[in-house]
């Protein structure tokens, strides 16, 4: 990696929200505890600029409901083994963490306690408040909810200033930039118009409680050296905000 970015971020708090994708080997399956080391080490650098961190993960590398609905599964049995992938995430995310020296904690919102810290809002607060990042999994906890929805809800309560989304893309498109080569992308977008054009970024049930809270969303490129630390210290050029 490069040197660090240095700057004054202009958010305080942040969710970041990671597909299951981030910590996936080859054929974007399965945890890669090589992959989980280079997504701590981006991690560390953006709170060593003074952010503190709130993770939301999904599960896609472990578990698809939609494969599993699709097969005939009952869709709340489907949502809970990918709930139950998402913990799995956490905690290879939370090892990766402390190996690089970051205080991490894993909260669920489906109790287990043997491994995990239930979800309690004014706990995560007070982890964030003491520097430590803080991974909520297990979704809402209910079924029929994705991840996005589960990050808009989180971000809401635990008063983030951006909700950022980062993906393959390097922010939203008017089309699928992976199969045309004319798709524009946004710098800058409303909710409302994100809504409007069913852009497929991010769910509606999303990205209505966003839009209702005013907590505006960063789409952009994990895998760009240093977009994330960029997109927290303000570059507008980073990726498309949404607000």
């Amino acid at each position: 990696m490069n040197e660090p970015v240095i700057g004054t971020p202009i958010y305080h708090r942040i969710v970041l929200k990671l597909g299951g994708e981030a910590l996936s080997g080859q054929g974007d399956f399965g945890i890669d505890p090589k992959q989980a080391e280079w997504l701590a080490a981006i991690i560390k650098r953006v709170r060593h600029l003074g952010v503190e961190v709130a993770i939301v993960i999904g599960g896609g590398n472990l578990w698809r409901g939609a494969a599993g609905t699709a097969a005939g599964m009952d869709r709340a049995t489907a949502d809970h083994i990918g709930m139950l992938a998402t913990v799995m995430n956490g905690l290879a995310l939370r090892d990766a963490l402390e190996r690089v020296g970051v205080e991490t904690r894993v909260q669920t919102s489906i109790e287990m306690s043997a491994i995990s810290e239930p979800y309690i809002r004014l706990r995560a607060i007070r982890h964030l408040e003491k520097g430590r990042v803080v991974i909520l999994a297990a979704g809402t906890g209910n079924p029929f909810f994705t991840t996005d929805s589960a990050a808009a809800l989180r971000g809401v309560e635990i008063h983030a200033d951006v909700l950022i989304k980062a993906t393959k893309v390097d922010g939203v498109y008017d089309s699928d930039p992976r199969k045309t080569n004319d798709a524009n992308r946004f710098t800058q977008i409303t909710f409302m118009e994100a809504l409007e054009k069913r852009l497929k970024f991010m769910d509606a049930t999303a990205l209505t409680l966003c839009m209702e809270n005013n907590l505006p969303i960063r789409v952009l490129d994990l895998w760009k050296e240093g977009e994330l630390e960029r997109a927290v210290l303000g570059d507008a050029s980073v990726g498309t905000l949404i607000t």
